[in-house]
C-alpha cells in the first residue's frame, strides 16, 4: 500500500451531491407533482 503525499489527499474529492444537484432534483420533482395535480383534480382559474 502506498502512502499518498499531502498534495494528492488534498485533491481528492468525496461522492457527496453539491447542493445546486440537489436544488435542482427537488424543483424537478415539485413541478413534476404539480403537473400530476393539475391533470388529477384541475382547477379553475380565477
Amino acid at each position: 500500500m502506498k502512502e499518498l503525499s499531502k498534495t494528492k489527499l488534498l485533491k481528492i474529492k468525496g461522492g457527496s451531491i453539491s447542493l445546486g444537484k440537489l436544488l435542482a432534483i427537488g424543483a424537478g420533482i415539485v413541478f413534476l407533482i404539480g403537473v400530476i395535480d393539475g391533470f388529477i383534480r384541475p382547477l379553475r382559474c380565477n
